[in-house]
Parts: structure tokens; sequence; C-alpha cells
């Protein structure tokens, strides 16, 4: 194959990986995707998008794809249980708040979807947008300079191996990828904490269920660290997963026999009949090894090359937080990627990934940790359980492309986001030229300028930005004009949302010259000045 010369090589085809072709393709950024593995993964591994991710996939045209194929309907909910097995006489509750996943303030609900289904939609809208997605493709070795990457890929099949020369690299190559430890980065957290096997299994449960919903278990047979998840709303497939001692045993010791009596014990139902089901297309491949561990890296970035997804970090799924996570690194990374490369920014912008995902990143991981320990009861954390929205949706920013922002950077509850800079903008149903929208389906590409009713001057000046700005005043280009006391902005005001739908500065006032106000507002947060 020819040698190739592309603005960004994405390496890995997991969520992440697919999710930063998709954003970049939605940027109108050109991009290759290389993968080792010659398809999509089968198994569902996440199970459940957040309002917010929901969103993020929303700006690019995918959420009504989602929500066709969710497992669910609107009203679903996670059901969490603990118990000895399934067939118990009594299930408990994990010790943790009722929460607000993000619904109530947002215009996306929970996205109950499995991560090959969703994969495989977000594969076919990256590629819709322009992507050069190429599984079989193995990157064997890459090196970078100040001014390019350039890396060596193999083509499996064949065996031909050819350059891509790329602008930027993103490793989304997932917990066992080895592109981390070839740039020297380390990682601090607690580290491994134990091995498990998965399996997709066909089994009848509903006599243990008896009518009982639980989406999700948590059991104590036939060892303690064992799940079920519901994989179908019948109650007839499921995902089963328990721990195990590589040292001891290995992954071909797993028999589909072995592993049908493991599920029996589970469920409590010792004639249960159990099948297992292919988790790679093509192959017999039944049963899969994951590690589960707590860590994240030290820095995001090397030079040109950034860290997204469990590349960057993992933690146990209790939460559902680590697919959300990656998609959302991808979502960050990828308009200022969009930025640097289409000129409107500086390289500089590009620290400001790592500046808000990391210390995002950390909490996620500390609030993982907290309902291992709710939901396994190992004593291993004893951190407070924090409001699951207010970490899926309401983690705060603080970095140069975020101004005006105070010192608490503290996750705050979803109902609570007004349009403090460093802060997901706030979600306010409107009518934009007759049509009803959420004022987030005004964020995707372009910056965005929202101005109070009587701020007709922050609008004008918008116009004299030579750069993409979109502007709209609230009681005029959108109604009601009340939604601008949702922004904190009043009459003669303005906020100024960032692509990624993050409030980067607001003000109260109209000055003399707002246009220069704005001009260096930007300047300063693109970098510009640098």
């Amino acid at each position: 194959m020819p040698d190739m010369r592309e603005p960004v090589l994405i390496v890995g085809g997991g969520i992440a990986g697919l999710s930063s072709a998709l954003f970049l393709s939605w940027h109108q950024i050109p991009c290759v995707l290389v993968e080792r593995h010659p398809a999509l993964l089968l198994h569902p591994r996440a199970r459940g998008l957040t309002p917010r991710t929901m969103e993020l996939y929303r700006q690019v045209g995918l959420d009504d794809r989602i929500n066709a194929v969710a497992y669910g309907g609107p009203d679903f909910v996670w059901a969490p249980i603990l118990a000895d097995t399934l067939n118990d006489e009594t299930y408990h509750q994990p010790d943790e708040p009722v929460e607000d996943d993000g619904t109530s303030a947002s215009p996306c609900r929970f996205g109950p979807i499995d991560q090959d289904k969703l994969e495989a939609l977000v594969r076919a809208r990256a590629t819709e947008l322009g992507a050069d997605l190429r599984f079989g493709h193995e990157l064997t070795s890459f090196e970078q300079n100040d001014t390019a990457v350039t890396a060596v890929v193999n083509e499996r099949a064949t065996g031909a191996e050819y350059t891509i020369h790329a602008d930027y690299l993103i490793a989304a190559d997932g917990i066992g990828g080895w592109i981390r430890e070839r740039l020297g980065i380390g990682v601090q957290g607690p580290g491994p904490l134990f091995q498990t096997i998965t399996a997709i299994v066909d089994a009848d449960l509903n006599p243990a269920l008896r009518g009982r919903n639980a989406t999700i278990a948590y059991l104590q047979k036939p060892q303690p660290f064992t799940i079920m998840m519901a994989h179908d709303g019948a109650g007839r497939r499921w995902v089963f997963g328990t721990g195990y001692d590589p040292s001891v045993d290995s992954l071909a010791d797993f028999t589909d026999d072995w592993v049908a009596d493991l599920v029996r014990a589970a469920a409590g139902l010792p004639d249960l009949q159990v099948t297992l089901r292919p988790q790679i297309p093509g192959t017999d491949l039944r049963v899969l090894g994951f590690p589960i561990v707590a860590r994240i890296a030290d820095v995001y970035r090397d030079g040109r090359a950034f860290l997204v997804g469990d590349a960057a970090h993992a933690w146990p799924p209790t939460g559902g937080l680590g697919a959300n996570a990656g998609i959302q690194d991808a979502h960050n990374l990828a308009w200022k990627l969009a930025a640097v490369l289409s000129g409107q920014s500086g390289v500089n912008l590009l620290d400001s990934y790592e500046d808000e995902r990391r210390p995002t990143g950390l909490r996620t991981m500390t609030q993982a940790m907290a309902r291992f320990g709710t939901r396994m009861d190992d004593g291993r954390d004893d951190s407070e359980v924090v409001e699951y929205g207010a970490i899926a949706m309401g983690y705060q920013y603080r970095s140069t492309a975020v101004l005006t922002h105070d010192d608490n950077d503290d996750p705050i509850a979803p109902t609570r986001l007004t349009g403090a800079a460093g802060t997901r903008a706030p979600h306010a149903e409107v009518r934009l030229n007759g049509h009803r929208i959420s004022t987030l389906d005004l964020y995707g590409r372009n910056f965005v300028l929202l101005a109070g009713s009587a701020a007709h001057a922050w609008t004008d000046a918008a116009e004299k930005i030579d750069m993409p700005l979109d502007a709209y005043r609230f009681g005029s280009d959108i109604t009601p004009a009340d939604a601008a006391n949702l922004h904190g902005i009043g009459e003669h005001g303005a906020i100024l949302v960032r692509p990624d739908g993050y409030a980067a500065w607001r003000t109260t006032t109209t000055p003399p010259d707002p246009a220069a106000v704005l001009r260096e507002v930007l300047d300063a947060i693109l970098s510009e000045s640098t």
C-alpha cells in the first residue's frame, strides 16, 4: 500500500477511537483509524450512555439511531441489586443516594444501548462523514518530532507495510495498548484489582427473578465479584462475569460446561439450561478475559500524541462511567484539534485537553471505586458516593480555554447548571425561527455567543469577528426572552459557549466596545496571542 499523509492518525477501533474519528469528521478534519482486529467485538461491555454522552452524539446526528436500537424504552432505569444468587428470597439495594443521571436537565434521556451495537452505529456514521477506518491494520511502530508523527502500519491479511505521516496521533488502544508505555507515560491509582472472565449466555432466569427487576446483579455465588447483567428485556439472555486467578487457571480452562456450572451457581438454579454465544465474528471464542484495574495516566499528552479512553484511564465498571468518559475525551479533543488544524487557534489550545479531562478522570475514578465498594462490599474504598448526575454531567473545567471561573471546581448537580464558565451550558427549551429546540442544539462546530434581550451590541460585535462565530439574542432570535435568566446574563450580558457546549466566559454588562472585549476573550481562549 502507498504511504499516506493525514492530519490525524487514530490507533484503536473501540468506542473511544471510533468516536474520535466521528467527531473529527464532523468537524471536517480528515483522519485515518487503524485497528488490529478484523471486526468489531460482539460483546456488549458498556451497556448505556449518560444523557451528557447522548448530547454529544445528538450534535452529530446519532441520537435517533441510538434510541432506535436501544434495549430499553423511555422509562428504562437501571436496577442494581445485591444478593448471594438471583434465586434469593430477598434482594438488597446498594447504599447509594437516589440519583438523577442528568435527564431532568437535558434534552436527552439515558441511552440503553450495548457497546457492540453502539460501535456499529458510530462506525457507520463516521464513514458517512468521510473517516478512513481500517480494521485488520496494526500499528507496529511510530516516531514523532516537532512537526509530525511517522507511523508504520501492517495490513495483517497480506503482511504489507506502509507509512502514515500525521500531524497528530490519538492513542485509543485500550487498557492493554502499548502506545502509552512507548511514550514513557506512567500511571497512578490503586492499580490491578482482579481478573475477570465474561461470557454472553442464553439462560431463562425468570424462575429465579420471579417478576423482580434486576438489570444488574452483584452476587456472592459462585464467588464474590460475580455479576449478571440482563442482555434483553425477557430475562433469557445475560452477560455473566466472575473473577479468576490467571496464575491458577487460564482462559482455555473455562470450557462451556464449566462456565455453565458457574452461571447455574450464580442463578441459584442447579438444573438451568445454559448456552454460551460466540463473541468475535467468525470465531468460536465464547469466553473473554479482562483486567479490572483502577489507574490514570500521569499525563494525557506527549508532544503530538494524545491518550483517550482506556488508554488514558481505567476503573471498575460500577456506575458505567468508563466508556462515557472515553467518548467525552474524544469529543473534548476533537474540537480543539479541529481549531488548531484549521488555523483558528494557536497550538497551546491543545494543552487544555489534559488540563480539563485528567482532573475529570481522577474524580470519575474515585466515584467508580466508591460505587465498587458499595456494590461489592470489599472495603477497598470508603470515598463518599457523590450524586451520579454531578459526576456524569456536572464536572467543571479549569484551563486556559475557560475564563472568569471561580476556585470551586466541585461537580455540580445537573439542575444547578446555570452557565458559569467551565460548566456545561444549561439546557432550555426555546424557539429558533419558529422551531422548538434545546439551547444545546445551537452548539457543535462553532463558538456561540448568546446575548440578553437588550444586548444587541453584543450580537453586532460578533459580526465583526473574523472567525466562525454564531450569535443569537434572547427575545429576538431566540424566544422566550427569559431563557437568558437560566444562563445568568440578564438583559445586557452575554455568554460565550464553546463548540463542546461548555461555557467559556460570560458577563452581565455591555461595555463601550464589545467587539474589542470579545476579540480579547477569544484570543485568550484560543491561545492566539502565543
